[in-house]
């Protein structure tokens, strides 16, 4: 059991070590690296695929990273905006990791990029404890998943610097709850905002461009205190990965401005000795 809990802590802790040294470099050449995540179905392909649509029509120069256990669809259908996209196939690993994410960059991002789109593979489990290098991190949700999924993925939805609803389209058919949802993305990220988005409707489309612009030219980033996430069934600092993806590592801190690394842990801790009287997330409805 400990030599098991060490040897995470040794994996997770290389892979910290990448993920500093790749938001340097990407720091130093001023692109800023937002890492999407979500379970499969979420429309995070298609909400993406708006944005750097925007991106191009704007002329921002963007690129995007799409990682897949398999096939090369999402690639397909990003390139079909003209901005350059880059396929992981992970041939069956359930995240990305700093080091992967360096190596596929290497030689390929254009020297221009101004945000690096990198959307992680479907997964709330282990994506969520791996620091990418990112600047902004996003979680997703669609209105057909259920509004407990904060709940239920504390980990993921509670380091979220942005949390995103897709589909919006669908929620009366689907009978979504709003706001029991923004209660529980409140358990577990106080203060988070939640942009409410639909790519059919073109809803909310243009949030993520801006907010990661935003960031480049210095705008902090939300910091997520996961106070209530910590307290959630089933999260465990010191114990082995479990269903809600705490894993036996301190949790990845995404950074709070472009170029800036992790917070240390002692000012992550002090947050958490203190009581957050929030009510709901602040709320975006575009």
């Amino acid at each position: 059991m400990c030599r098991t809990t060490d040897l995470r802590q040794a994996v997770l802790a290389r892979n910290d070590d990448s993920a500093r040294a790749l938001r340097a470099e990407l720091a130093a050449r001023g692109t800023v690296a937002v890492n999407l995540l979500s379970s499969p179905g979420s429309g995070k392909t298609a909400l993406l695929e708006a944005e750097l649509a925007l991106a191009r029509a704007r002329e921002v120069p963007v690129a995007a990273l799409t990682a897949d256990l398999a096939t090369e669809n999402d690639a397909r259908r990003l390139a079909r905006t003209g901005v350059p996209v880059q396929q992981v196939c992970t041939d069956g690993l359930c995240h990305l990791e700093a080091v992967m994410l360096r190596g596929y960059l290497a030689g390929w991002l254009p020297a221009d990029t101004r945000v690096l789109f990198v959307e992680n593979v479907g997964n709330l489990v282990c994506p969520a404890v791996y620091d990418l290098g990112e600047t902004l991190r996003v979680t997703l949700a669609a209105v057909t998943e259920g509004e407990d999924k904060p709940l239920k993925y504390p980990t993921a939805f509670g380091l979220a610097q942005l949390v995103m609803v897709t589909k919006t389209d669908l929620a009366a058919a689907v009978g979504f709850d709003e706001d029991a949802f923004l209660g529980n993305v409140a358990r577990v990220n106080p203060g988070v905002d939640v942009v409410f988005t639909s790519a059919r409707e073109g809803r909310g489309v243009g949030t993520l461009l801006e907010r990661a612009l935003a960031v480049r030219d210095g705008a902090a980033a939300h910091r997520p205190v996961m106070a209530a996430a910590q307290a959630a069934p089933g999260y465990s600092p010191g114990g082995p990965l479990g269903e809600s993806g705490a894993h036996a590592h301190s949790a990845p801190h995404p950074a709070t401005a472009a170029g800036a690394g992790p917070r240390p842990h002692h000012e992550h801790e002090h947050e958490h000795g203190h009581g957050h009287g929030h009510g709901h997330p602040m709320v975006d409805r575009l």
